[in-house]
Parts: C-alpha cells; structure tokens; sequence
C-alpha cells in the first residue's frame, strides 16, 4: 500500500492554496509543506499540481506523505516483537535492558539498530523516528512513525490531548488515595546526574494515577502520562512515597525486582489519515507478571497483531 494522503475538497476550500488548506485543516508543518515541493508530490483529481494551486468543490486532493530520507542505523539482527503494523505506525514492545536510540555510552543494541535490521529484511530503508521514548530499564509500547507526517502529527494530536499512554508499575506500599492526579514540577535533583525531584522552579508535570490491586507490601498501579518530563512516573512516585520497585535511583527495593517495575502497556490515538481510532497493547514482561497474580493480569489484554492501512 502507497503512502498517501487524500481529501476531497469542499465548497468551504475554494478559493484556498493547497498549501493553505493543508497547514490550517490538516496541520502539516512548514517543514513538511517544504519538503512537498521537491519533485511531484502533489496532485488534484490524478494531474500533479503545485501547492500554490487553488482547486474546486469536489476534486480529490492527494499528496504523497511517503519517507525520503535513508536511515543512518547500522542494523543489528536483535529480536523485534511488533505488535501493530500499518504503512504509517510500527509499534513494539521493548524489553527492558535495551535502550531506544544509540549513544555514546550504549552505541549499539538499541532498539533502533533492530528495528533497522527488520527493515533491512523486508526491503525498507526508513529514518528510525520513535515518538516517545523509554528509559532504558522500563519495559513495553514504543511507537515509531514511518514518515515525517505521521511523527508530526502525532505529535499534535498528543498536544490536544486525543492521545492516551497508559503504564504499569509496581511500588512500594499502598497508595492513598487510590486514585488522584500528581501535580508537581520536576527538575533536576540538587545532587546531580540524571534524577529528578520535584523543584518549584522546575517544568510542568503531571501524572495520574490509579490503584489496581495491592499485594501487602506492594501494589500494581496505573499511569496516566499528561506531560512527558524525564522520569516523570519514577520521580513522582518517589515523590509520594511509594517508589516504584527495584528503582534504586528514587529509594526503590531491589529484594524483588533487579530494574525499576514500569510497563508502557497501553497506547490509544487516532489514526492521521483515516480518524480511525488505534488501540496498541503490550502484555506485562515475565518479571512483573511473576510479582502479579494471574487472575489479575487482565489489565493487560492480549495482543493482536493489527493492520491499518493508509488509504489510496
């Protein structure tokens, strides 16, 4: 299937750009809008025109949303688990233990070395551009969009908030009240390095939360992320004194868990071109189901691989 945009236009679009329509209707960036003017891109009813063209009530505008950059990865045959696949959105689950990007302290084994090997196998060249990223040791959902369209308007729906990520963790203790919504700002902790704490001079964050059961000395909890500061779960729970287990940096136990217990299980979003709406899933990792009963895990549904695709 092509990667391809399509609308067609009605009567309040006359008299409008291309250009116009597709920055103020659709929300396509000028950096993206630049792009579509290299080569033939652009077309109303099949016959390619320019995005200074203005058309009629009724013809079809399409627009090739298609990737044409070469992705910069070396790929390294590393197992991927993709759980949603269409000619816009690839979503995995990541283990914990592998970072996203490469960097200087970890330049191989990402996430985004894989995914560039899955690729390679299927005959694609593609920029690895993740959405969202996961700390190294927190497991579940990285969605990665195929082209610069899909990323950036994701990246504006999640601003207008039609998008929902929800996790898993395991902390310490029993939260009270059992549901409720953090609201503190978060920088970086006075002691240095990567940590963040809670500063009144610090940016933004917010983080709900949701009781799903408790085992005694330690509960499942679900995350709702409404800001995506750096730590942004950890520090909050560390926060209100319910650290996530096997967190050390924020006062977590390891008697239970050896990396910190957050799962990113649940992504919801609406699809860019279709406005259907997507639902991703991950199931709980061996480790953190090992500490959850198994009457309890529907909180994470199976998975089914889906297929969406990009309308002609």
């Amino acid at each position: 299937m092509s990667e391809l945009f399509s609308h067609v236009l009605e009567a309040g679009d006359e008299g409008r750009k291309l250009e116009h329509i597709l920055r103020t209707r659709f929300h396509f960036s000028q950096k993206l809008l630049r792009q579509l003017k290299d080569g033939e891109r652009v077309w109303l009813d099949g016959r390619f025109v320019y995005l200074n063209t203005c058309g009629l009530a009724g013809q079809r505008l399409t627009v090739d949303i298609a990737n044409r950059e070469t992705g910069l990865l070396t790929p390294e045959d590393l197992p991927v688990s993709v759980l949603y696949e269409d000619d816009c959105y690839l979503a995995v689950n990541k283990p914990a233990g592998q970072i996203v990007h490469p960097n200087a302290k970890y330049p191989a084994g990402s996430l985004g070395n894989a995914v560039a090997h899955y690729w390679r196998r299927k005959g694609e060249d593609r920029v690895f551009r993740p959405t969202s990223r996961l700390d190294r040791d927190t497991s579940g959902i990285v969605l990665i969009a195929l082209n610069r369209y899909a990323q950036q308007q994701l990246g504006w729906r999640s601003k207008q908030g039609t998008t929902e990520k929800l996790y898993l963790g395991l902390v310490s203790g029993v939260p009270s009240p059992e549901t409720g919504l953090w609201d503190q700002p978060l920088g970086f902790h006075p002691g240095g390095g990567t940590r963040r704490a809670v500063r009144a001079d610090g940016q933004e964050a917010r983080t709900g939360f949701r009781l799903r059961a408790s085992y005694g000395n330690y509960s499942l909890v679900e995350f709702t992320l409404l800001t995506g500061r750096t730590h942004q779960i950890r520090a909050h729970a560390a926060a209100a004194g319910h650290p996530l287990l096997g967190d050390d940096m924020y006062g977590g136990s390891r008697e239970f868990m050896p990396r910190q217990a957050l799962h990113a299980f649940s992504y919801r979003f609406p699809h860019p071109l279709t406005g259907r709406p997507v639902h991703v899933t991950a199931p709980l990792p061996d480790d953190m189901a090992a500490l959850v009963p198994s009457d309890r895990r529907f909180v994470c549904p199976q998975v089914k691989k889906s297929s969406l695709g990009c309308p002609p």
